[in-house]
């Protein structure tokens, strides 16, 4: 098995999924199987119980796990399909080794970071590392690993000491580790600062890691000066230095990668055997997406009903779904994240500027999708929005709560049932039309709804349905 370990530095947020995604892409256009994990640092046992103003989406897997929305990059860009454990957090780290001390399994020795979590880390990465992710069950050649965070910080300690004893657990040809940091380009001076870059770099080797790969991002192209300087201060070629811009659309990042040489390097430094150099052809998919994406001139408008839509990474798979729909359908997507508590009445005498143009953006689109959501905030907005498209005959998607606000709405001006709510918001509705699953336990947040893929069976006897 060979390992990409990819590391971020002087800012969270910088792009390691998109990264980590473009390494995997660039490998399986290759064919090579691959596959991925994503490691979180904090306590947290999954992303089930956050806000999406903390990490953007909670992404849902096949078989039901909750994770961070990474996962969802790697599965539409690799076409594979992962598993709760192919998301490791520190709170599933430490329930491990705590139930397996409480059992006695450490032989009355203290447990501590170094070595029994280290190892845990380690032992945890390589059982699925060798797990197949695709329909045909062949087991991956290629691991990428991305850690989440920043370089430094205090939680994710545990996971560079592990991942420096691994480095020589798996030998040298079996592992790389990638690193990506922000080139800040000030307006003040406009070129490009390599300073923290190098003040992350040295921090990462001070850990016992030297990144085999510096993956630069920053807002508009670097030269080839600042590769050199980067490659001079950084204790790496310059080949090894890979610069990455803002660019139109994520399925840019791939070729851009590949123009600069790093599927040579791959195939070099971890013996993967791929003929070179690649085929004419080699890409050409993704070549030809990216140019349709960029190409695209007839718009359509889809007004997103929230309410977490201060952060657009909130409804990251929604937002994908709809941009791989308009790109199917030849069309450019424009997205109008409208706040559902702005369509309500209450908002109409406390903020009527908001409330008119919340109103102005939602008539004017194309279609509705009012998306999933917890809590009694921006229900009645929701419930409005479904009311208004049922009306006016405007295509409309209900997902998850925004379903259920379709059924309260349909309930109470249709079948006339005033009091018709879901118990989820009001429990003791009069009429309650929508009512928690049997084995649904609301005194506990995390892992209790029925989620990811499986068979629902609809009964014929002495049913409505």
């Amino acid at each position: 098995m060979k390992y990409i370990l990819v590391t971020g530095g002087v800012i969270s947020g910088v792009g390691k999924g998109v990264i980590a995604s473009s390494f995997g892409t660039i490998l399986k256009c290759s064919n090579i199987h691959v596959t991925s994990i994503k490691i979180d640092p904090y306590i947290n046992i999954d992303a089930g119980t956050f806000s999406p103003y903390e990490h953007g989406e909670v992404y849902v897997l096949d078989d039901g796990g909750e994770v961070d929305l990474d996962l969802g990059n790697y599965e539409r860009f690799l076409d594979i399909t992962l598993h709760r454990d192919n998301n490791i957090t520190t709170g599933k780290i430490y329930q491990h080794v705590i139930s397996k001390e409480r059992r006695g399994d450490f032989l009355g020795k203290t447990v501590q970071v170094v070595p029994h979590i280290t190892d845990a880390i380690q032992e945890w990465v390589e059982k699925v590392a060798n797990q197949p992710v695709t329909e045909d069950g062949t087991k991956p050649q290629v691991c990428i690993v991305e850690l989440g965070g920043t370089i430094g910080d205090i939680e994710g300690m545990p996971f560079v000491e592990a991942f420096r004893q691994f480095q020589f657990r798996v030998k040298k040809e079996n592992f790389v580790c990638a690193h990506v940091s922000m080139v800040p380009q000030p307006r003040t001076t406009g070129e490009p600062k390599t300073k923290p870059t190098q003040a992350s770099v040295r921090e990462l080797r001070g850990l016992g890691l030297s990144p085999d790969l510096i993956v630069c991002r920053s807002e508009n192209p670097i030269g080839q000066a600042v590769k050199d300087k980067i490659s001079n201060f950084c204790h790496v070629a310059p080949e090894q230095v890979l610069c990455i811009h803002d660019l139109p659309s994520i399925y840019r990042v791939p070729i851009l990668m590949q123009s600069q040489g790093i599927l040579e390097f791959f195939n070099d430094r971890l013996q993967l055997n791929i003929p070179m150099p690649p085929p004419r052809k080699f890409m050409y998919k993704w070549k030809d997406l990216a140019e349709r994406a960029d190409t695209l001139c007839k718009d359509v408008t889809i007004a997103l009903v929230g309410k977490y839509t201060k952060l657009e990474d909130s409804y990251a798979s929604v937002t994908k779904a709809l941009q791989h729909a308009a790109l199917a359908a030849g069309l450019r997507l424009k997205i109008k994240y409208i706040e559902a508590a702005n369509l309500e009445d209450v908002t109409r005498s406390a903020d009527p500027v908001s409330y008119h143009e919340a109103w102005q953006q939602f008539c004017k689109s194309d279609g509705v999708i009012v998306p999933g959501g917890f809590g009694k905030r921006g229900v009645d907005g929701k419930i409005e929005a479904c009311k208004w498209c049922r009306e006016t005959k405007k295509p409309f998607l209900g997902i998850c709560l925004g379903l259920q606000t379709a059924v309260i709405e349909f309930s109470r001006n249709v079948l006339n049932l005033t009091g018709a709510n879901t118990t989820e918001i009001d429990p003791d509705a009069e009429h309650a039309i929508v009512i928690d699953m049997p084995e649904y336990n609301p005194g506990m947040m995390g892992s209790t709804m029925r989620l990811g893929k499986r068979t629902t069976v609809f009964a014929y006897d002495n049913s409505v349905l």
